[in-house]
């Protein structure tokens, strides 16, 4: 309850509270009047009770009284059960982005109950859904539409709510999918609906309750004498009847009529509240009608029935009591994967054989006893990876026929299903990578800097001298591993520059002949009007290397590793119909060979970290991945494509860059050679791991400098603060309590010329919208002796001369 409110219910009490005060004051000053005697002590006594009562009054509105503790904490538990009640999802977030309340339904859709934004591990979503918090905070709303959450598709929206607006409220809502039903009516009411009437077959869907969902313009004539007449909603029934002899007809053509063949195709099967299976009529429904034919025999009605299937654009069978296939529409052919003309004997003919057994004792559930429908998931016999619904529906008065089947073309979806799967376990991996060189690369920094201050006290001959050299080397061996984890996560520092992929073939082609070998020929062709991209020529030159080399390992005998270039225009991309790549421009690069090919089972897998098909101890694991990381990283997009004993090939896409054209190349300055790394000064070194900073310390020491240190911003800006003049301060980035970004823009508030060097494991790119600093220098971990010396070094002749 706000102020305002409260100060609302004292009003009645002070209404009735007034009058009785003075009531109380004219009392009081009589019976003083009647005391003393004296008017003047009377009305003075009476006046100094008046002016007590307005001054309480007074009081009373300017400091209402206020909530206790336990009213103004807000029951979560009554929350939560109005949450669940409502089949959201939704979460509560306060002001210091902790998750205080959410539904069951959240947990569900985001397991371990994530706090809203980080409920997705996709960076650039992520980012977006923070927007959307800044903007409710700001605005007292926000949304964003389509976040993709496993299978699901949702809509968030966020509003700024409670008693003093200090909480977010998510609503979590999935995007309604066309279904089924959609289709049958957008069917119905255009122009197959027509068709079906021209050829004498009236068609209406209905709903579970038995009502009239949609109807084509045959039906509506017949039933309702017009053919624009509006019945959606009405009782089918009461547009039918039923003879003495069990036939039936149209309601409203009375004696003149025909009897009617009713054939009615279940959209979706229904669960009942107790879990039971679900019979024909209550679930939606596609009724088709059709005239009975001279005789009314339901064997002569086949042909009708079969003419009919033919033209749906759903999948359907029909099978006898045996379970003998009786008829195929050749929607249902091409979804079982059925030549042209071939008709299997049974059901069971078309599933894997585990399936057959299930599949045969359905259809013959199906075929005796009452008319009932339902589905089961089976695996077919050309697709066994890839379960799909099989729908079957009981049948009555057709002759042979008498369970109808039908089946759902999901491969699309199934594709769709695959590639998001895919791209989610990517992702995932590719944040488990990075953490984990972040994590690293502080060890490495360590090792490597100690090793650098063993060797300043020996020297060549030294007994120790050689292994200490083994250590570092190696240790420079696990940071290469490092930069290859950090390349697949796209969190690797790149220097983009405006080229043109010929060029680094032509760069990089000394380089492969040696590695192929005399064994292997490298072929190298270029198209024309390639457009130029914007990518790092060093990243680019290690993809193909990379590449080519796999290549080369892939044909033990020996044969022709193809590189070529070529333009792709936006045309082409659209003719192609690849549903990751968007329309666009592109310059692409093609790595082919002539070896024995990739499986398909090992297709999906050779871009994750680790994994690979050499021997024990000859391989990493970790080469396409890295060019899978550098081509994501570079806004590019990589695919793989192979055939068994005809090679493998791998294609690049990179986007044409718009700008090539009117911007004009950087005139690179060359470094003056410097050599000299000793100084003077004073360094504030902030860094949180004790390893990493006390190497840290003792080289920068033994550059002459005097370092003081710290382990998180708020000690660097109290040792800052210390009076002590500070030359250059050295900070991590990441850190407990007080990141370094958070540090220096309070440092740089009283002392703005400061020189500043960031040290981290992780890329500069990544860290760059946390940072956002302006003349701040950068060096990436892990970092050797000589490394730090010439970065301190470098930063301090930024330092301005007249500071």
């Amino acid at each position: 309850m706000k102020r305002g409110e409260e100060a609302w219910l004292i009003q009645p009490r002070s209404r009735v509270a007034l009058p009785l005060l003075i009531l109380a004051a004219l009392v009081s000053a009589g019976l003083v009047l009647y005391a003393a005697g004296s008017w003047a002590l009377a009305a003075g006594f009476g006046a100094t009770i008046l002016t007590a009562a307005a001054l309480l009054s007074w009081y009373q509105h300017l400091y209402p009284p206020q909530l206790s503790d336990r009213e103004s904490t807000p029951d979560w538990t009554v929350a939560r059960a109005a949450a669940d009640a409502s089949s959201m999802a939704i979460a509560v977030t306060d002001r210091a982005g902790r998750l205080v309340c959410a539904s069951d339904l959240f947990g569900e859709w985001f397991p371990g109950y994530p706090t809203p934004p980080a409920v997705t591990a996709d960076t650039a979503l992520a980012d977006s859904l923070a927007t959307a918090a800044r903007a409710a905070w700001r605005d007292g709303e926000a949304r964003h539409e389509g976040m993709v959450q496993g299978a699901l598709r949702l809509d968030v929206d966020v509003a700024r709510t409670g008693r003093t607006e200090d909480y977010l409220l998510w609503r979590f809502t999935p995007v309604r999918q066309p279904s089924a039903l959609d289709d049958v009516h957008r069917f119905l009411t255009g122009e197959a609906g027509r068709q079906l009437g021209e050829a004498g077959i009236m068609a209406a869907m209905i709903g579970g309750e038995g009502r009239i969902r949609a109807a084509n313009g045959a039906f509506l004539l017949r039933a309702a004498g017009r053919i624009d007449a509006n019945i959606t909603g009405r009782d089918f029934a009461a547009h039918m009847r039923v003879d003495d002899k069990g036939r039936l007809f149209l309601a409203r053509e009375e004696q003149g009529g025909l009897p009617l063949r009713l054939l009615q195709v279940p959209l979706k099967r229904a669960a009942q509240p107790n879990g039971s299976q679900a019979s024909a009529q209550d679930g939606p429904m596609l009724l088709l009608l059709i005239d009975e034919p001279a005789g009314g025999g339901g064997t002569s009605a086949l042909s009708y029935i079969e003419t009919l299937l033919s033209l749906l654009p759903f999948g359907l069978a029909m099978a006898d009591r045996d379970g003998r296939i009786l008829f195929v529409n050749n929607a249902f052919a091409r979804v079982a994967g059925l030549k042209s003309g071939e008709k299997p004997s049974y059901p069971g003919d078309l599933v894997v054989r585990e399936d057959q057994a299930a599949v045969a004792d359905a259809v013959r559930r199906f075929a005796v006893g009452p008319q009932m429908s339902g589905d089961i998931a089976v695996r077919m016999r050309d697709t066994p990876d890839d379960p799909i619904a099989l729908s079957l529906a009981g049948v009555r008065g057709l002759g042979e026929a008498a369970v109808l089947l039908s089946l759902k073309d999901n491969s699309e979806e199934s594709k769709l299903k695959r590639q998001v799967a895919q791209a989610t376990k990517m992702q995932a991996i590719g944040q488990l990578a990075g953490g984990v060189a972040h994590d690293f690369n502080n060890i490495l920094t360590a090792i490597i800097g100690h090793c650098d201050l063993m060797l300043m006290r020996h020297t060549p001959g030294d007994s120790d001298y050689d292994d200490i050299q083994q250590v570092k080397s190696n240790s420079n061996r696990a940071a290469g591993l490092t930069r290859q984890l950090l390349a697949f996560s796209r969190q690797q520092t790149l220097r983009p520059q405006i080229l043109q992929l010929p060029d680094i073939v032509a760069d990089v082609s000394t380089l492969l002949k040696r590695l192929l070998g005399e064994n292997v020929k490298l072929d190298v062709t270029h198209g024309r009007n390639l457009g130029a991209v914007r990518a790092d020529p060093g990243q680019m030159e290690q993809v193909i290397v990379n590449l080519a080399v796999n290549a080369r390992d892939a044909m033990p005998e020996g044969g022709t590793v193809n590189i070529q270039t070529y333009a792709v225009p936006a045309a082409r991309v659209r003719e192609m119909r690849q549903q990751i790549l968007p329309a666009g421009d592109y310059s692409a690069l093609r790595v082919s060979d002539t070896g024995l090919g990739i499986p398909p089972d090992i297709l999906a897998k050779i871009f994750e970290p680790f994994f690979t098909t050499k021997e024990l101890g000859k391989g990493t694991g970790l080469g396409l991945s890295t060019v899978y990381g550098i081509v994501k990283q570079s806004g590019g997009y990589i695919f793989a494509e192979s055939e068994l004993g005809r090679g493998a090939s791998f294609v690049i896409y990179l986007p044409v860059y718009a700008g090539a054209d009117v911007e004009q190349p950087v005139e690179m300055k060359p470094a003056a050679p410097r050599t000299e790394t000793w100084g003077t000064g004073t360094v504030l070194l902030v860094e949180d791991e004790d390893m990493v900073r006390a190497v840290a310390e003792r080289a920068l020491t033994r550059q002459g400098y005097k370092v003081l240190t710290a382990n998180d911003g708020e000690q660097g800006l109290e040792v800052l603060g210390g009076g002590e003049q500070i030359d250059l301060l050295i900070s991590d980035v990441v850190m407990p309590n007080m990141d370094g970004p958070a540090m220096v823009a309070q440092a740089r508030r009283t002392h703005p010329h400061l020189p500043v060097l960031f040290m981290s494991g992780y890329a500069e790119e990544q860290l760059r919208k946390s940072i956002d600093i302006a003349n701040v220098a950068f060096l990436p971990k892990p970092f050797s002796v000589n490394q730090l010396a010439e970065a301190a070094r470098d930063a301090l002749l930024t330092r301005p001369a007249a500071e």
